[in-house]
């Protein structure tokens, strides 16, 4: 399957108000789409929708591997089972993905190969890349706006999904954009945003 049979799923249920999640102050769960993201009600799309952008990603494998997939909050309660996300039980205060218990959850769960990687540098990520895998890849949030300067690295989830000619191809859950959530940017771009750790899919 090719690169390109890859499908865009983004953690928001409407794409189009991520711009103004992202940059105009809009909260995040006023969405009059979250019953696509399979959210039980209304509190749960809102508490877990800006958390979900790994999960996003799965979707897309799994949309690509079978065709169809789970919802992204029948994804995340099975992630959730495995604690790859955890909750303070103080605070509530939500902590993930958690890669181990994530891999593991997908391998028995969904028949996912998933390798993690904790010190993945690029030309180690572009080995893997070239070996036929994807990566789940940790960068900035700020990837989507690469025409700035890198605020950090890390703490976000995008599906890297090829490399050619010192590009990288990704797919962004929270891009706000068609063209940031489907995205080639230079490769010595790419890593002053790239937290170089992720999981890497068979």
């Amino acid at each position: 399957m090719s690169e390109l049979a890859f499908p865009t799923v983004t953690q928001y249920a409407s794409p189009d108000l991520i711009e103004a999640i992202a940059y105009q102050g809009h909260a995040p769960g006023d969405d009059p789409r979250w019953k696509e993201s399979g959210a039980p009600d209304h509190a749960t799309y809102t508490r877990w929708c800006t958390q979900i952008c790994g999960i996003a990603c799965l979707r897309m494998i799994l949309l690509r591997r079978d065709g169809h997939a789970p919802t992204l909050f029948d994804l995340l309660d099975g992630a959730r089972k495995y604690d790859a996300y955890t909750e303070s039980p103080d605070t509530r205060t939500i902590r993930g993905l958690i890669y181990a218990p994530f891999a593991g959850y997908v391998h028995a769960e969904l028949g996912l190969t998933a390798d993690v990687h904790s010190n993945l540098p690029a030309d180690q990520l572009t080995d893997l890349l070239d070996g036929g895998q994807t990566v789940m890849a940790s960068v900035h949030k700020e990837i989507r706006r690469p025409d700035q300067p890198a605020l950090g690295q890390g703490g976000h989830l995008i599906l890297v999904t090829g490399h050619r000619n010192g590009t990288v191809r990704f797919r962004n859950p929270s891009g706000h954009t068609t063209e940031t959530r489907n995205a080639e940017l230079p490769i010595d771009i790419f890593t002053t945003f790239y937290g170089q750790r992720g999981i890497a899919f068979d």
